[in-house]
C-alpha cells in the first residue's frame, strides 16, 4: 500500500512539474504603455521601461513571446521591441488576434496615468466599462489576470470583477500612485511588480508581494496618503491560481 501511495505521489509530482512548466504556454498577453509624460508634464521613459521589462518578465515566467503584444504611445522610438501604437482600436484588435491564437488564458497589463474616470491611453481615457467589454469579447470565461498601474486604478475593480478574473491595481479608487517623475526608471508599482516577480510562485503571491513592496517604499519615502494597491480574485479563479505557476528562474526561456 505504501509503495502504491508513493507511486501515485511520484506520478502526481511529475504531472505537476509538467503543468508548471507549461502553465502559460497557451496564454495571451497584452502589455500597454499608455503615456510618455511625467507627472510634471515633462518626458519620461518610465511607462515604456515598464512595458518592455514586464514583457521580458512574462517571457521568463513562461509566456510565449509570440503570444505577447506590446503597445507604446511613441512606438517609433523602440525598434528593439517593435510595439504597436497605443490606441484603443489597435489594442482591441490585438486582443482579438492573440487570444484567438492562445486560448488558455489572458493577461492584460496597462501602465499609465489615471483619473477617477479610468486610465489614459494616448489622448483617450480607457474607461473601466470599455475594458470590461474588451475582455468579455476576447477572453470570455477564460482565466484572466488584469493589472492596472495608474492613479485611481481601483476604479476598475467593480467593472472587471468576475469569477474567472484576478484584478490587481496600483491604487484604490480615490488615491494616486507614485513614481511617475522624469527621473524614475519605473512607477513605484511597476518597480515593485518587477522586483517581486522572480521570488513569486504565481500571480496570487506576486500580487501580495507587490502590495507589500509598494507599502514599504511609500513609508520609506514618506509618500502620503498611501496608494493602497487593490487585489480582487474571483471565486472560480482563486483555487486555480496556484496551478498557474511561474517557471523557475533556472528553467525559464529567454524571450
Amino acid at each position: 500500500m505504501r509503495r502504491l501511495v508513493l507511486l501515485f505521489a511520484a506520478l502526481w509530482l511529475a504531472a505537476a512539474g509538467g503543468a508548471r512548466a507549461a502553465a502559460f504556454a497557451d496564454w495571451s498577453a497584452v502589455v500597454v504603455a499608455g503615456d510618455w509624460h511625467a507627472s510634471d508634464g515633462g518626458a519620461t521613459e518610465g511607462f515604456d521601461n515598464a512595458r518592455r521589462d514586464v514583457t521580458l518578465a512574462l517571457g521568463r515566467a513562461g509566456f510565449q513571446p509570440a503570444n505577447i503584444r506590446q503597445f507604446s504611445v511613441r512606438p517609433e522610438r523602440y525598434k528593439d521591441t517593435n510595439p504597436g501604437k497605443s490606441d484603443l482600436r489597435g489594442i482591441y484588435e490585438a486582443m482579438v488576434d492573440v487570444s484567438g491564437k492562445a486560448p488558455g488564458g489572458c493577461l492584460f497589463y496597462l501602465t499609465s496615468h489615471g483619473l477617477p474616470q479610468g486610465a489614459q491611453v494616448d489622448q483617450r481615457i480607457l474607461a473601466p466599462g470599455v475594458l470590461a467589454t474588451m475582455l468579455d469579447q476576447t477572453c470570455g470565461k477564460r482565466p484572466t489576470v488584469v493589472v492596472i498601474s495608474a492613479c485611481f486604478s481601483g476604479v476598475f475593480v467593480p467593472a472587471l470583477a468576475k469569477s474567472n478574473r484576478m484584478v490587481l491595481t496600483a491604487a484604490r479608487p480615490d488615491r494616486t500612485s507614485f513614481g511617475c517623475g522624469q527621473a524614475n526608471k519605473y512607477p513605484y508599482f511597476d518597480d515593485c511588480f518587477l522586483a517581486s516577480m522572480p521570488q513569486a510562485r504565481d500571480f496570487g503571491a506576486l500580487a501580495n508581494a507587490t502590495r507589500d513592496c509598494v507599502r514599504t517604499r511609500e513609508i520609506a519615502e514618506k509618500m502620503s496618503p498611501p496608494s493602497e494597491p487593490q487585489i480582487w480574485v474571483g471565486a472560480e479563479l482563486r483555487p486555480m491560481l496556484p496551478l498557474y505557476a511561474f517557471e523557475a528562474p533556472g528553467t525559464a526561456r529567454k524571450p
